[in-house]
């Protein structure tokens, strides 16, 4: 009888020992000497001091403004160019679908791009005044996705990259386009 009762003890006392140390290890703050716990994030240095967030800003501001302008150039001016937004041409309804999604794709690239050139003092003030211009796109998607005025978006979409660009460089963060897959553009990017 003495043997059964000493056995669950034997298993509880190894359980308890490991249940204590696991919670001890798992702390997330640490001691300090006077026994007071300081929490982690107060005691450590920022992993990402003020010039990260700017090379960030910048980083993610030329990728974003890349995919942006090489989905325009490739799926919506190229086709624009080649006249196949044109009433009767060959592949029109096809184009002016791709540009549509390309158009959507650009825009929330373009976005992106803004939000991410907050980060940077020398790309905000760049990129201030083409904010109205990147929020006016919604209507240049419509007229390529509808067929209204495809020409019409095409070049204002055309008109915004290339200001973009222009602000980018001019800010030193040159663009360039990177070409996104279709099935990237039906993602949404």
């Amino acid at each position: 009888m003495r043997e059964s009762r000493q056995l669950p003890l034997l298993v509880a006392a190894p359980l308890l020992a490991v249940a204590l140390l696991v919670a001890g290890c798992s702390s997330s703050g640490k001691s300090t000497a006077g026994g007071s716990t300081v929490p982690a994030t107060l005691s450590s240095p920022s992993p990402t001091g003020s010039q990260e967030k700017v090379k960030l800003a910048k980083t993610k501001f030329v990728v974003d403004a890349g995919l942006a302008a090489g989905a325009t150039y490739q799926w919506v001016y190229k086709p624009y160019k080649a006249g196949k937004f044109k009433k009767g041409a060959s592949g029109r309804k096809t184009a002016l679908i791709k540009a549509g999604l390309a158009g959507a794709f650009a825009y929330n690239r373009l976005k992106a791009a803004l939000t991410a050139a907050k980060g940077d003092p020398t790309l905000s003030k760049a990129l201030a005044p083409l904010t109205a211009g990147v929020a006016a796109l919604q209507q240049s998607i419509t007229k390529m996705r509808s067929g209204s005025d495809p020409e019409g978006g095409a070049s204002e979409f055309q008109g915004v990259i290339d200001s973009v660009k222009e602000a980018g460089k001019s800010a030193g963060a040159e663009v360039t386009n990177q070409v996104p897959s279709l099935s990237e553009l039906k993602s949404g990017g």
